[in-house]
């Protein structure tokens, strides 16, 4: 008996197997990507996403990633896969404001959603089903593929000790963050990552938001400015996603496409991994390089917030989609709040304070 569950056991294993890669698709799809793949969990997550796709499809479906410029400008992967240029490309949710505003939520809500509640909301609250509706009348079929942890505020070459110094300040932000920053007189402009330290270091930018503390390690920004500000108001979560073009997707079966979105689910949680792993360490090396860390004080937090209530009011009411999303996003914020203040221990416990 033994001997012939052994035998059904592995020619069911090799008849998995076998039906299990030939009913992917073939696929080869060129995947350029808005970050370089050098910077740790922003621009890294794809490529690990690509390994585990072609892994697990036996090399049948094989997602090959590109450098920032190698195939199209770092901040076009929305416009490029939406004409149908490229096939699918990898970047943060938000470089295409001026076209699809909406977008921006998906990428970064100022006071919004941490990584894990974004989440949660996405895939239990509705968000996905609506990412996709915002999407479709562009060609674009977005797939939420690496979400971390809050971005800082920013680095600055001043204290930020009062409202009145960010007036006629240079700084470079993007998506919604960047309209609140506007308000108080901020020149708000989008620069990719690979430009900022030379604008920082030449006194284009008096200041610049970009990532995670590691993030902005690897781009040299402690060099040229000394303070550095937290918390990352404006991204409580950072979150990139795989642009597919729609023709593109609908080739696809259902093996090939429950393949690539749970890879990207997996990269979401390689991803935020990653990103809590090592800050704490990097903030250390900072302190040792002579920068100031700061955490903005409670009247300037509560100016950005009304800052934020205002912009995202003035936006709702010009925009339904955006609305839409918004109002989806502050309900469920609204619902999970007392499980957020008493389901967990307040953050400064058992932190030693100076």
């Amino acid at each position: 008996m033994k001997k012939s569950l052994m035998a059904v056991a592995v020619a069911t294993t090799l008849f998995t197997s076998t039906v299990t890669f030939a009913d992917f698709d073939r696929v080869r799809w060129q995947v350029p990507m808005g970050f370089p793949s050098t910077l740790t969990a922003l621009g890294d997550t794809m490529p690990a996403v690509s390994k585990m796709i072609s892994d697990m499809s036996g090399g049948r479906v094989t997602l090959q990633t590109f450098e920032p410029g190698a195939l199209i400008p770092a901040l076009g992967v929305f416009e490029n896969v939406s004409n149908g240029n490229i096939p699918a490309g990898y970047s943060w949710m938000g470089y295409e404001w001026g076209q699809l505003p909406v977008s921006a939520l998906f990428g970064a809500t100022p006071f919004g959603l941490e990584s894990q509640e974004f989440l949660a909301w996405m895939y239990f609250h509705g968000g996905d089903e609506l990412l996709k509706e915002a999407f479709a009348p562009h060609n674009v079929y977005p797939i939420l593929c690496g979400t971390i942890s809050p971005e800082a505020a920013g680095w600055f070459r001043q204290e930020m000790d009062s409202l009145d110094k960010f007036k006629g300040l240079k700084f470079r932000a993007a998506g919604v963050g960047g309209e609140i920053m506007a308000e108080f007189g901020m020149s708000v402009t989008l620069l990719p990552g690979g430009e900022l330290y030379q604008a920082l270091e030449t006194g284009v930018l008096d200041g610049t938001e970009f990532s995670l503390p590691t993030v902005d390690e690897q781009l040299g920004f402690y060099q040229v400015a000394k303070h550095y500000y937290l918390p990352g108001w404006h991204q409580p979560s950072t979150n990139q996603f795989l642009y597919v073009n729609t023709g593109e997707w609908s080739k696809l079966n259902d093996q090939t496409k429950a393949l690539i979105e749970n890879a990207c689910m997996a990269g979401n949680a390689l991803a935020l991994a990653k990103a809590e792993a090592l800050q704490g360490a990097v903030l250390k090396t900072f302190e040792e390089r002579g920068v100031q860390l700061h955490q903005y004080d409670e009247e300037i937090l509560k100016a950005f917030q009304e800052a934020t209530d205002k912009v995202m009011a003035r936006r709702s009411e010009t925009d339904p989609m955006f609305a839409k999303v918004y109002s989806s996003m502050k309900a469920f914020q609204k619902e999970h709040s007392t499980w957020k203040h008493l389901g967990y221990l307040p953050r400064d416990w058992g932190i030693e304070k100076d």
